[in-house]
Protein backbone atom coordinates (compact mmCIF):
# COMPACT_ATOMS: atom_id res chain seq x y z
CA UNK A 1 0.00 0.00 0.00
CA UNK A 2 1.47 3.49 -0.94
CA UNK A 3 3.08 5.45 1.66
CA UNK A 4 2.16 8.70 0.31
CA UNK A 5 0.81 10.80 2.96
CA UNK A 6 -2.27 12.16 1.42
CA UNK A 7 -3.77 8.80 0.22
CA UNK A 8 -2.97 7.90 3.87
CA UNK A 9 -4.80 10.56 5.14
CA UNK A 10 -7.47 10.01 2.96
CA UNK A 11 -7.90 6.27 3.96
CA UNK A 12 -7.75 7.40 7.36
CA UNK A 13 -10.17 10.13 7.70
CA UNK A 14 -13.49 9.05 9.64
CA UNK A 15 -16.76 10.19 10.50
CA UNK A 16 -17.23 11.62 14.23
CA UNK A 17 -20.71 11.94 16.11
CA UNK A 18 -20.22 15.40 18.05
CA UNK A 19 -21.58 13.26 21.10
CA UNK A 20 -18.22 11.81 20.97
CA UNK A 21 -16.31 14.87 21.63
CA UNK A 22 -15.20 14.79 25.27
CA UNK A 23 -15.99 18.12 26.72
CA UNK A 24 -15.19 17.01 30.81
CA UNK A 25 -12.06 14.81 31.64
CA UNK A 26 -12.45 11.36 33.20
CA UNK A 27 -12.56 11.68 36.85
CA UNK A 28 -10.40 10.97 38.45
CA UNK A 29 -7.92 11.73 35.76
CA UNK A 30 -6.90 8.32 35.52
CA UNK A 31 -10.18 6.41 35.43
CA UNK A 32 -9.96 7.46 31.14
CA UNK A 33 -10.15 4.52 29.17
CA UNK A 34 -6.80 3.35 27.71
CA UNK A 35 -6.54 1.00 24.53
CA UNK A 36 -3.15 -0.64 23.87
CA UNK A 37 -2.48 -1.45 20.36
CA UNK A 38 -0.12 -4.32 19.64
CA UNK A 39 -0.32 -7.33 17.83
CA UNK A 40 -3.91 -7.62 19.02
CA UNK A 41 -6.04 -4.25 20.13
CA UNK A 42 -6.55 -4.43 24.25
CA UNK A 43 -9.15 -2.34 26.27
CA UNK A 44 -7.88 -1.09 29.60
CA UNK A 45 -8.43 1.35 31.63
CA UNK A 46 -5.88 4.41 32.15
CA UNK A 47 -4.92 3.41 36.14
CA UNK A 48 -3.13 0.30 34.50
CA UNK A 49 -0.33 1.64 33.34
CA UNK A 50 1.90 0.10 35.26
CA UNK A 51 1.10 -3.25 34.66
CA UNK A 52 1.66 -2.48 30.79
CA UNK A 53 5.40 -0.73 31.41
CA UNK A 54 8.52 -2.44 32.85
CA UNK A 55 10.74 -1.54 35.64
CA UNK A 56 13.58 0.07 33.51
CA UNK A 57 11.52 2.33 31.15
CA UNK A 58 11.82 5.80 30.38
CA UNK A 59 8.70 8.28 30.41
CA UNK A 60 9.42 11.48 28.62
CA UNK A 61 7.11 14.00 29.56
CA UNK A 62 6.32 17.76 28.05
CA UNK A 63 6.05 19.78 31.12
CA UNK A 64 4.90 22.90 29.40
CA UNK A 65 2.43 25.26 31.17
CA UNK A 66 -0.71 26.19 29.27
CA UNK A 67 -1.00 30.24 29.97
CA UNK A 68 -4.18 32.22 30.42
CA UNK A 69 -3.60 33.64 26.78
CA UNK A 70 -7.44 34.33 25.60
CA UNK A 71 -8.14 37.91 26.60
CA UNK A 72 -11.08 40.25 26.04
CA UNK A 73 -9.56 43.14 24.90
CA UNK A 74 -11.01 46.85 23.84
CA UNK A 75 -10.75 49.46 21.55
CA UNK A 76 -9.93 52.84 22.89
CA UNK A 77 -12.95 55.74 22.70
CA UNK A 78 -12.11 58.47 20.71
CA UNK A 79 -12.27 61.93 22.07
CA UNK A 80 -16.07 61.69 20.24
CA UNK A 81 -16.89 59.07 22.36
CA UNK A 82 -16.66 56.31 19.73
CA UNK A 83 -15.16 53.09 20.26
CA UNK A 84 -14.87 50.82 23.05
CA UNK A 85 -16.18 47.88 21.16
CA UNK A 86 -14.68 44.00 22.08
CA UNK A 87 -11.49 42.58 20.23
CA UNK A 88 -11.20 38.55 21.31
CA UNK A 89 -7.20 38.27 21.55
CA UNK A 90 -5.33 35.32 21.55
CA UNK A 91 -2.10 35.66 22.30
CA UNK A 92 0.27 33.20 21.14
CA UNK A 93 3.84 33.60 22.19
CA UNK A 94 6.59 36.24 22.79
CA UNK A 95 8.58 36.92 19.92
CA UNK A 96 12.00 37.88 19.53
CA UNK A 97 11.64 41.03 17.09
CA UNK A 98 14.82 43.02 18.37
CA UNK A 99 13.47 46.08 15.52
CA UNK A 100 10.28 46.42 16.70
CA UNK A 101 11.61 46.45 20.58
CA UNK A 102 10.79 44.46 23.48
CA UNK A 103 7.33 42.97 24.53
CA UNK A 104 6.23 41.96 21.46
CA UNK A 105 3.69 39.06 20.71
CA UNK A 106 2.18 37.43 18.12
CA UNK A 107 -1.76 37.30 18.56
CA UNK A 108 -5.15 36.31 16.66
CA UNK A 109 -7.42 38.96 17.03
CA UNK A 110 -11.37 38.86 16.22
CA UNK A 111 -12.20 41.17 14.55
CA UNK A 112 -8.82 41.49 12.89
CA UNK A 113 -6.83 44.87 13.29
CA UNK A 114 -4.95 46.69 11.42
CA UNK A 115 -1.09 48.44 12.06
CA UNK A 116 -1.01 51.48 14.14
CA UNK A 117 -4.23 50.43 15.71
CA UNK A 118 -4.26 50.73 19.57
CA UNK A 119 -6.08 47.81 22.19
CA UNK A 120 -6.43 47.72 25.95
CA UNK A 121 -5.96 44.41 27.92
CA UNK A 122 -7.58 45.32 31.24
CA UNK A 123 -5.07 48.26 31.69
CA UNK A 124 -2.43 47.26 29.02
CA UNK A 125 -2.12 48.89 26.09
CA UNK A 126 -1.02 47.17 23.48
CA UNK A 127 -0.16 48.66 19.91
CA UNK A 128 -0.77 46.23 16.57
CA UNK A 129 2.93 46.91 15.03
CA UNK A 130 2.76 44.00 12.35
CA UNK A 131 1.07 41.20 10.51
CA UNK A 132 2.39 37.48 10.12
CA UNK A 133 1.64 35.29 7.19
CA UNK A 134 -0.93 33.44 8.91
CA UNK A 135 -2.55 36.45 9.65
CA UNK A 136 -1.55 36.84 13.13
CA UNK A 137 -0.73 40.13 14.04
CA UNK A 138 2.21 41.58 16.33
CA UNK A 139 1.09 43.50 19.21
CA UNK A 140 3.54 45.82 21.38
CA UNK A 141 3.57 46.28 25.09
CA UNK A 142 4.85 48.68 27.31
CA UNK A 143 6.01 46.15 30.02
CA UNK A 144 6.35 42.36 29.98
CA UNK A 145 3.00 41.09 30.11
CA UNK A 146 3.67 37.16 31.36
CA UNK A 147 3.18 38.60 35.00
CA UNK A 148 -0.26 39.78 34.34
CA UNK A 149 -2.23 37.47 32.46
CA UNK A 150 -3.20 35.50 35.27
CA UNK A 151 -5.09 38.13 36.07
CA UNK A 152 -6.84 38.91 32.38
CA UNK A 153 -7.13 36.21 30.65
CA UNK A 154 -8.69 33.25 30.44
CA UNK A 155 -7.20 28.98 29.63
CA UNK A 156 -7.64 28.76 25.93
CA UNK A 157 -9.46 26.13 25.08
CA UNK A 158 -9.77 24.28 21.84
CA UNK A 159 -12.82 25.68 19.98
CA UNK A 160 -14.37 21.98 20.03
CA UNK A 161 -15.09 22.39 24.06
CA UNK A 162 -17.73 24.50 25.54
CA UNK A 163 -16.29 26.00 27.95
CA UNK A 164 -18.99 27.60 30.04
CA UNK A 165 -18.28 30.71 32.54
CA UNK A 166 -16.21 29.24 35.36
CA UNK A 167 -12.29 29.78 34.14
CA UNK A 168 -11.21 28.66 37.46
CA UNK A 169 -11.93 25.28 36.60
CA UNK A 170 -9.98 25.00 33.71
CA UNK A 171 -7.24 26.54 35.23
CA UNK A 172 -6.53 22.87 37.15
CA UNK A 173 -8.24 21.04 34.73
CA UNK A 174 -6.86 22.06 31.90
CA UNK A 175 -3.08 21.28 32.95
CA UNK A 176 -1.19 18.55 33.68
CA UNK A 177 -0.20 17.87 36.98
CA UNK A 178 3.17 17.88 36.63
CA UNK A 179 2.92 21.12 34.05
CA UNK A 180 6.19 23.63 35.29
CA UNK A 181 7.35 26.34 32.75
CA UNK A 182 4.46 28.65 30.98
CA UNK A 183 3.98 29.20 27.70
CA UNK A 184 2.18 26.64 26.00
CA UNK A 185 -1.63 27.82 23.87
CA UNK A 186 -3.01 24.46 23.63
CA UNK A 187 -2.46 21.71 27.12
CA UNK A 188 -0.23 18.21 26.26
CA UNK A 189 -3.58 16.69 26.60
CA UNK A 190 -1.41 13.12 26.72
CA UNK A 191 -0.50 14.14 30.28
CA UNK A 192 -3.99 14.80 31.01
CA UNK A 193 -4.37 11.18 32.41
CA UNK A 194 -1.31 11.18 35.01
CA UNK A 195 -2.56 11.39 38.57
CA UNK A 196 0.08 12.29 41.39
CA UNK A 197 -0.55 8.55 42.90
CA UNK A 198 -0.24 7.11 39.17
CA UNK A 199 3.00 8.85 38.41
CA UNK A 200 4.34 7.76 42.42
CA UNK A 201 3.11 4.17 41.74
CA UNK A 202 5.06 3.93 38.39
CA UNK A 203 8.37 5.48 40.15
CA UNK A 204 8.19 3.33 42.71
CA UNK A 205 7.85 0.47 39.86
CA UNK A 206 11.05 1.70 38.68
CA UNK A 207 9.91 3.70 35.64
CA UNK A 208 12.22 6.74 35.51
CA UNK A 209 10.85 9.75 34.53
CA UNK A 210 12.36 12.54 32.46
CA UNK A 211 11.17 15.80 30.66
CA UNK A 212 11.03 17.93 28.14
CA UNK A 213 9.74 21.31 26.90
CA UNK A 214 7.59 22.40 23.77
CA UNK A 215 5.29 25.55 24.18
CA UNK A 216 2.17 24.15 22.21
CA UNK A 217 0.67 26.50 19.43
CA UNK A 218 -2.58 27.39 18.04
CA UNK A 219 -1.59 25.99 14.82
CA UNK A 220 -1.97 22.60 16.56
CA UNK A 221 -5.82 22.82 15.67
CA UNK A 222 -4.91 23.65 12.30
CA UNK A 223 -6.07 20.62 9.77
CA UNK A 224 -4.58 20.27 6.81
CA UNK A 225 -6.87 21.56 4.00
CA UNK A 226 -4.83 21.35 0.74
CA UNK A 227 -2.23 18.74 -0.19
CA UNK A 228 -0.24 17.29 2.92
CA UNK A 229 3.39 18.38 0.88
CA UNK A 230 2.22 22.21 0.88
CA UNK A 231 1.45 22.05 4.42
CA UNK A 232 3.69 24.36 6.81
CA UNK A 233 3.72 23.16 10.51
CA UNK A 234 3.56 25.91 12.86
CA UNK A 235 6.82 26.79 14.59
CA UNK A 236 6.95 25.82 18.21
CA UNK A 237 9.79 26.31 20.73
CA UNK A 238 11.31 23.91 22.62
CA UNK A 239 14.35 22.97 25.51
CA UNK A 240 15.81 19.61 26.60
CA UNK A 241 17.80 19.54 29.36
CA UNK A 242 21.34 18.05 29.71
CA UNK A 243 20.04 15.93 32.31
CA UNK A 244 17.02 14.45 29.96
CA UNK A 245 19.35 13.93 27.49
CA UNK A 246 21.65 12.09 28.82
CA UNK A 247 18.94 9.88 30.68
CA UNK A 248 17.19 9.24 26.79
CA UNK A 249 20.67 8.45 26.05
CA UNK A 250 21.43 5.95 28.19
CA UNK A 251 18.01 4.49 28.39
CA UNK A 252 18.23 3.69 24.86
CA UNK A 253 22.37 2.89 24.91
CA UNK A 254 20.90 -0.01 27.45
CA UNK A 255 18.22 -1.42 25.25
CA UNK A 256 15.58 -0.05 27.65
CA UNK A 257 12.01 1.39 26.20
CA UNK A 258 11.81 5.35 25.46
CA UNK A 259 7.98 5.92 26.47
CA UNK A 260 6.94 9.37 25.17
CA UNK A 261 3.97 11.29 26.60
CA UNK A 262 2.68 12.92 23.51
CA UNK A 263 3.36 13.98 20.19
CA UNK A 264 4.64 16.97 21.65
CA UNK A 265 7.35 14.64 23.05
CA UNK A 266 7.83 12.79 20.31
CA UNK A 267 7.97 15.95 18.14
CA UNK A 268 11.25 17.69 20.44
CA UNK A 269 12.47 14.20 20.96
CA UNK A 270 12.77 13.79 17.01
CA UNK A 271 13.96 17.53 16.85
CA UNK A 272 16.87 17.15 19.29
CA UNK A 273 17.73 14.14 17.51
CA UNK A 274 21.54 14.11 15.14
CA UNK A 275 21.14 10.93 13.77
CA UNK A 276 23.10 9.27 16.92
CA UNK A 277 21.94 10.81 19.94
CA UNK A 278 19.74 13.35 21.71
CA UNK A 279 20.94 16.36 22.38
CA UNK A 280 20.66 18.80 25.10
CA UNK A 281 19.59 22.41 23.88
CA UNK A 282 17.09 24.86 22.59
CA UNK A 283 15.64 25.76 19.67
CA UNK A 284 12.28 25.89 17.36
CA UNK A 285 10.87 23.27 15.30
CA UNK A 286 8.71 23.08 12.52
CA UNK A 287 8.91 19.24 12.07
CA UNK A 288 6.27 17.28 10.22
CA UNK A 289 6.44 13.32 10.45
CA UNK A 290 4.36 11.43 7.96
CA UNK A 291 4.05 7.85 6.57
CA UNK A 292 7.87 7.21 5.57
CA UNK A 293 9.05 9.62 8.22
CA UNK A 294 10.91 7.00 10.73
CA UNK A 295 10.42 7.95 14.04
CA UNK A 296 14.28 7.59 16.13
CA UNK A 297 13.84 7.90 19.37
CA UNK A 298 10.53 6.58 21.23
CA UNK A 299 9.87 3.13 21.69
CA UNK A 300 6.24 3.52 22.74
CA UNK A 301 3.56 6.75 22.33
CA UNK A 302 0.58 7.47 24.86
CA UNK A 303 -1.43 9.77 22.79
CA UNK A 304 -5.35 10.62 22.98
CA UNK A 305 -7.43 9.72 19.73
CA UNK A 306 -7.05 12.93 17.11
CA UNK A 307 -8.77 14.93 14.55
CA UNK A 308 -9.76 13.54 11.05
CA UNK A 309 -7.16 15.03 8.86
CA UNK A 310 -4.57 16.77 11.18
CA UNK A 311 -1.06 16.51 11.29
CA UNK A 312 -1.18 14.66 14.75
CA UNK A 313 -3.16 11.74 12.70
CA UNK A 314 -0.25 11.36 10.38
CA UNK A 315 2.24 11.55 13.36
CA UNK A 316 0.28 8.37 14.58
CA UNK A 317 0.08 6.57 11.43
CA UNK A 318 3.94 7.16 11.12
CA UNK A 319 4.33 5.71 14.56
CA UNK A 320 2.94 2.87 14.58
CA UNK A 321 1.90 1.83 11.07
CA UNK A 322 -1.21 2.35 9.37
CA UNK A 323 -2.95 -0.95 9.43
CA UNK A 324 -2.95 -0.21 13.38
CA UNK A 325 -4.24 2.70 13.31
CA UNK A 326 -7.20 2.39 10.87
CA UNK A 327 -7.98 -0.99 13.13
CA UNK A 328 -7.47 1.30 16.39
CA UNK A 329 -9.40 4.03 15.29
CA UNK A 330 -12.38 1.03 14.03
CA UNK A 331 -12.18 0.38 17.32
CA UNK A 332 -12.80 3.47 18.76
CA UNK A 333 -15.34 3.99 17.12
CA UNK A 334 -17.37 0.78 17.61
CA UNK A 335 -16.35 0.83 21.27
CA UNK A 336 -17.47 4.14 22.57
CA UNK A 337 -14.36 5.48 23.22
CA UNK A 338 -14.04 9.57 23.94
CA UNK A 339 -12.13 11.61 21.83
CA UNK A 340 -9.87 14.89 21.39
CA UNK A 341 -7.67 16.71 24.02
CA UNK A 342 -10.70 15.54 27.36
CA UNK A 343 -10.67 11.97 25.67
CA UNK A 344 -9.14 8.79 26.24
CA UNK A 345 -6.00 7.74 25.35
CA UNK A 346 -4.02 5.11 23.23
CA UNK A 347 -0.12 3.52 24.31
CA UNK A 348 0.80 2.34 20.82
CA UNK A 349 4.13 0.40 19.80
CA UNK A 350 6.89 2.08 17.42
CA UNK A 351 6.58 0.35 13.95
CA UNK A 352 10.32 -0.29 14.28
CA UNK A 353 10.24 -1.91 17.20
CA UNK A 354 7.79 -5.08 15.69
Amino acid sequence: MTQDPDAVLARLNFNLPESRIAQTGAEPRDSSRLMVVAEQVEHRVFRDLPGLLRPGDLLVFNESRVIPARVLARKPVDVHGHGGGQVEVLLLREEEAPELGPHVWSAYLKPARRAGNELWLGEHRAEVVGTLEDGARLLRFGRDMKPHLEGIGRLPLPPYIAAGDDDRVWRERYQTVYAGTPGSVAAPTAGLHFTPELLQKLRDLGVEQASVTLHVGAGTFKPISGSVAEHVMHAERYSVSAATADAVNRARAQGRRVVAVGTTTVRTLESAWDGARVQAGEGETRIFIAPGTPVNVPDLLITNLHLPGSTLLLLVAAFAGEERIRAAYDAALAGGYRFYSLGDAMLLQNVRSR
